[in-house]
């Protein structure tokens, strides 16, 4: 139970408690990817540009359905809220059945769908190679990736988030370690390049679940809930009720992710250093996007929590903390983005074709960080209250309907070239953040005077 009382210090104790080890936690996460890139464009631009067009595939999958079991967290915050231990045991167990269902399922689908992609593209065979290779060896451990997401949100929505801090920290430098083995055939191991990054990061998800299941299984709090014991059977009301929520949520989230991934694929269409220097300002960009990320998350439990209490007057305040502090943030990523851009590009690649269109990129991204950061913890926000069905329309509105056909008009029909792309995003990430507001605007009101 996240014991919180009506002082706004304390509140905003609270939250930094509760999202700083999210924070940590989502930026071991991503690093995974990140030295993916970067170890990548260490070995060359064709590996880079193949890791780059295999991620823009990978990532909206893996972030939309890992989306669907992220349900678990405003599930069991509400549930923690209410002392109910039990139905939280039985809430997860049937949320590792989903997981394994899903990432069954959806290995099979990218198996067979990921060649013929990938086929379609006008990129060069060695990159073609290098993507499709990468993308079937991440589906070596995207069953224990789904798993350890419900065991991840299942300690998130008790509020242990320093627990899966210090799990998913060990995740970077395991990740680092096999990436230097299996990337440059180090200490005997085949020299793979941008392949080798899939391999390393599919090890590194097998041993994060191993980790992830022993803590659970033999430490407090977890311990006194016997989560792996006396499995329940397959109850199809509670995956109603897990993917009536989780679902949305995927949803929201693919929405997004994807729309960052189909325009790397548009940009297939330009040259390999075009196509490296949009990755790697999206690859850096995604790093700093982690603080309002994880605001969201932190927003989504802490909320979650209050509403379980019937509190609905600190669930309000966590909320305002919650954007106020994502958008002091934005500021100073604004600030690194336009300051620093040329040192964090030849951070990533010493090649002087990629560099000057990479500092171009940069730029743009400088611009959507105030809707970034304000669109994040609505979003969050909003799940903690539960409402996800309107948030997903309003989602592939913000970005599809919106953000890509601007985008495609900037870069097909004016001088911005690939960079009208870019314009398409700040486009699509501005509605988002306005309509989203309006929205958790009227749902506290609505639950205020419900309680009055």
């Amino acid at each position: 139970m996240i014991e919180t009382s009506s002082h706004l210090t304390h509140k905003l104790r609270t939250m930094l408690k509760v999202t700083t080890p999210i924070l940590i936690t989502q930026v071991a996460m991503y690093l995974i990817t990140f030295f993916d890139i970067l170890m990548s464009s260490r070995y060359g631009s064709v590996d880079l540009a193949g890791v780059a067009v295999g991620s823009s595939i990978w990532m909206p999958v893996y972030t939309g359905l890992s989306g669907i079991l992220v349900g678990i967290t405003p599930i069991v915050a509400h549930l923690n809220g209410a002392k109910n231990k039990q139905e939280i045991k039985r809430m997860v167990q049937q949320g590792i059945y989903v997981a394994l269902l899903l990432s069954i399922v959806i290995s099979f689908l990218l198996f067979l769908v990921s060649p013929i992609i990938i086929s379609k593209m006008p990129i060069e065979e060695a990159v073609s190679h290098v993507s499709l290779r990468y993308i079937q060896s991440l589906l070596i451990g995207i069953v224990p990736l789904f798993v350890y997401s419900v065991l991840r949100s299942y300690m998130d929505g008790l509020g242990m988030t320093r627990i899966t801090m210090f799990i998913t920290l060990l995740s970077a430098p395991i990740n680092v370690f096999f990436n230097y083995l299996f990337i440059f055939g180090n200490w005997g191991f085949p020299e793979l390049g941008g392949i080798g990054a899939g391999v390393a990061s599919a090890i590194t998800y097998w041993i994060v679940l191993g980790i992830s299941m022993y803590v659970i299984h033999t430490k407090q709090p977890f311990l006194s809930y016997y989560l792996f014991t006396h499995w329940s059977k397959i109850q199809l009301k509670k995956w109603k009720e897990i993917l009536s929520i989780g679902v949305p949520i995927g949803l929201s989230i693919f929405a997004e992710t994807s729309i960052f991934a189909a325009v790397t694929l548009l940009m297939s269409t330009y040259s390999t250093a075009v196509i490296s220097a949009h990755q790697i300002a999206l690859n850096f960009t995604s790093l700093l996007y982690m603080v309002p990320l994880s605001i969201s998350f932190g927003a989504t439990v802490l909320i979650g929590n209050e509403l379980g209490a019937n509190n609905v007057a600190g669930a309000k305040t966590y909320s305002r903390l919650a954007v106020s502090s994502a958008i002091v943030f934005s500021g100073l990523s604004a600030a690194i983005l336009y300051f620093y851009r040329e040192p964090i590009s030849t951070i990533y690649t010493s090649d002087q074709e990629v560099i000057p269109i990479t500092i171009q990129f940069f730029l743009y991204a400088a611009l959507f960080q105030l809707s970034d950061a304000i669109q994040a913890p609505v979003q969050g926000a909003l799940r903690g209250y539960k409402d996800v069905n309107v948030t997903f329309i309003m989602a592939i509105i913000s970005y599809w309907v919106i953000g890509l056909p601007v985008g495609y008009y900037f870069a097909n029909f004016t001088n911005y070239g690939p960079f009208g792309y870019w314009i398409g995003l700040i486009a699509g990430l501005t509605i988002g953040a306005i309509t989203l507001s309006v929205r958790l605007h009227r749902i506290q009101r609505k639950k205020e005077k419900m309680i009055s």
